[in-house]
Order: C-alpha cells, then structure tokens, then sequence
C-alpha cells in the first residue's frame, strides 16, 4: 500500500492536542476514527480528552475492504505505541461508520461491502494480540462530546451529528447513549438525508453555504419532530465553518457547534476501550466485553459522564 503516515499536529487552539509531553490524569489508550477518507489514530489521556500523541492519519483504502482498513488500523496502532516508548500494549477502541452490535459491523453504507457482519472487534484483536472495542463512529463522537466538549454537563435530550462523507448521529439523554441511531439515513424526499445534508453533499453538488444551510435545516427540523431534543452539536470538520451556516438554521433547539471537532472520534473510542476495561477488571465481570467489544458480556447501560471525568 503507498499510504503515506502523516503526524498531524493540531493548528486549531480548541482542538485538545496540547496535552503531549503532559502526565496522563487518567488511563491510557490509542482511539482510531475510521471515516470515508481517512482513517486517525491517536493516544489519548482519558482523564482530560488531551491527546498524548501526536495524530495520525492514513488515507482510507480504494476499495475500503475490511482487509485492508484492518492493516491500516494496526500501522496506526504500532506507529502510535512507538511515538509513546511504551513496551505495554494499550487499551484500543475503533470508531466504525456501522452500527456495531456485538462488535460486528451492521452496516456499509459509506464504505465496502465487505464491512456487511464483519467482526470488527474480534478480528482487530487478533492482529493486535489485545481487546478491542468497536463502536459507531458517531456514538464515540458524540461520548466525547458529552465528556469533554459542548455538551459536557447538559441535561435531557442532546443529538449530536457529525457531518462528514455521510451524517451520523448520536442521542443522549441525562447524558447516557442510545447506541446506533442512524438519523442520517431518516427519508426526507425520497432518499437518505444524508445525501443533502452531509458535509461531502455541499462539495459534491457545488452549493453555496446558504443552500446547503436550507437542507441541513430541513434534517433538523424532522429530527426535532421526532425527538424534541434541547441540544443540536454539530460535529466534523464542517464546525469549524459554523458561522457560515448555523445563523441560517431555524429550528427550536439550540444549535452548536462541536468543540472537539475531528478529534472527538479518536477520544471518544479511546473513553469506550478504557471503559470496557475497568468493566472486565471487576471482580463480578468474567467476560471482557460490552456491546461493541470482541468478547461477550454482560449488557450494561453506556454512559457519557455528562459530570466531572474521574481520573481513575
């Protein structure tokens, strides 16, 4: 593969890659954001959300085959624990554009075929020789958020939407998940809205911010019908334009702008693999997994931890 492995510094003041250098507040672990053009990875102190690596990104592979999404993942995972110095194998989560079930992929439908029930999870821990988590990529998302970002400390209905290649979608409420809501694929004339409303929509069909703005608004506002959230946070790189378009926007809910921007994927499945090994290192747990891990266990509910994070 002629990938090219790019550190990625951070040029944005908000964004939280100025924790490099830093003691860790809290557990380890390496978060990869698997998206439609890039695949990120980074190691992330999952006491403040500030990454302690720098980021990585590899371009996503043409055709995205499970096979060699998989090669990239375990590039990123390697090239990351050796910026660190670390002989112990960190805790992994991966951020997946499926609905993840059992840490088997659901869905496909930005990225190939092949990702139709594939045991993501299981097959990344293989390679790794470690657990692995695997979560929507816009539920890790929209975990980090809730955490450390705009909607830390907020209360009742919050939907965040990251608006990439395609729109995902994370519903909390109180500050605790519902997992795999996949909004961008509501019908709105005729077809998944995500094809007006993602970020990739505006680009691909030539639209200036104001028209884009009107069918972004038009998702929102069918959303709003059906959930009555008090809190819109919109995610991806498009926030970092958030004056050109959410003026625009005219439904009832208060709409803002995600803080942690293309990071939030990295830190969210970061959170979800460090949580999943507290979960296995309890002494009622005896199987190592939540929902998205790659081994079994009890269901529990997840949470975003809307209040202060512990440093534990």
């Amino acid at each position: 593969m002629d990938d090219v492995i790019e550190g990625m510094p951070s040029d944005e003041p908000d964004q939280r890659s100025d924790g490099v250098g830093q003691v860790p507040l809290g557990p380890v672990a390496i978060g990869i954001d698997f998206g439609g053009s890039g695949i990120k990875g980074a190691a992330v102190d999952t006491g403040t959300g500030r990454l302690v690596s720098e980021r990585v990104r590899i371009k996503t592979p043409d055709p995205s085959t499970p096979e060699a999404c998989l090669a990239v993942m375990v590039r990123l995972v390697e090239r990351i624990e050796a910026q660190l110095g670390t002989s112990t194998p960190l805790p992994v989560g991966v951020g997946v554009p499926s609905v993840i079930i059992d840490g088997v992929s659901k869905t496909a439908a930005n990225i190939d075929r092949g990702w139709l029930d594939y045991p993501i999870a299981q097959a990344l821990a293989d390679a790794l020789g470690r657990p692995v988590v695997a979560i929507n990529d816009a539920d890790a998302a929209g975990i980090a958020e809730m955490r450390f970002g705009a909607g830390a400390e907020r209360r009742g209905t919050v939907i965040v939407l990251t608006l990439g290649t395609g729109t995902g979608s994370a519903i909390f409420f109180d500050g605790h998940l519902l997992p795999n809501a996949e909004l961008g694929h509501m019908e709105i004339r005729g077809r998944d809205a995500e094809k007006r409303s993602a970020a990739a929509a505006r680009i691909r069909r030539g639209l200036s911010w104001k028209a884009w703005a009107a069918d972004l608004d038009e998702h929102l506002q069918h959303i709003e019908r059906l959930f009555s959230p008090r809190l819109f946070i919109i995610g991806g790189g498009v926030s970092k334009n958030a004056d050109k378009f959410l003026p625009r926007l005219t439904v009832r809910a208060e709409v803002v702008p995600a803080t942690l921007r293309n990071e939030a994927g990295i830190v969210g499945a970061a959170i979800a693999a460090v949580e999943q090994a507290a979960e296995a290192a309890r002494p009622s747990t005896t199987a190592a997994a939540s929902e998205g891990g790659a081994r079994p266990a009890p269901r529990r509910r997840q949470r975003a931890a809307a209040s202060a994070p512990s440093g534990t």
